[in-house]
């Protein structure tokens, strides 16, 4: 019983510290120059701005080890949909204790079709629903 609570309460503060890891903010830039004053390095990231647009709208010039980490800053955050991606670890633990349905609503937002459609298979039967996350497990970790 202490493993289970043990689980649990790590899975929610994972849960907590995952949700509140990258928050992206946008901007509409128009003509306002307050605004483009600022706009900061992390911003412009989430942004997906080019360096030379992120010179253009601060007036701030990059050196190179700036614009290179700019870049793989941007290529790192690329490849996740609505924010962090969670660990396979992790993913291929709550998927073996039945869970997996909470991650793919976590990272979808509750929007989508995959998180309902594999908690709908854990239900019926556990080992439906394990396939179920174990395939679409490429698209939730990083």
């Amino acid at each position: 019983m202490k493993l289970k609570a043990t689980l649990f309460s790590v899975f929610f503060f994972a849960l907590f510290i995952s949700a509140n890891a990258i928050k992206p903010v946008n901007y509409s830039f128009g003509e306002n120059p307050s605004v483009k004053q600022n706009l900061s390095f992390y911003d412009a990231i989430s942004m997906k701005m080019t360096v030379k647009e992120f010179q253009k709208a601060t007036g701030k010039h990059l050196t190179f080890k700036q614009a290179v980490q700019y870049k793989a800053a941007q290529k790192l955050l690329s490849g996740k949909k609505h924010g962090e991606s969670f660990s396979k670890g992790l993913f291929i633990i709550l998927a073996l204790l039945g869970w997996a349905w909470i991650l793919m609503g976590i990272k979808d937002d509750w929007s989508g079709n995959n998180w309902w459609l594999n908690l709908l298979l854990y239900v019926i039967c556990f080992v439906p629903g394990l396939i179920h996350s174990f395939i679409k497990m490429k698209e939730y970790t990083n």
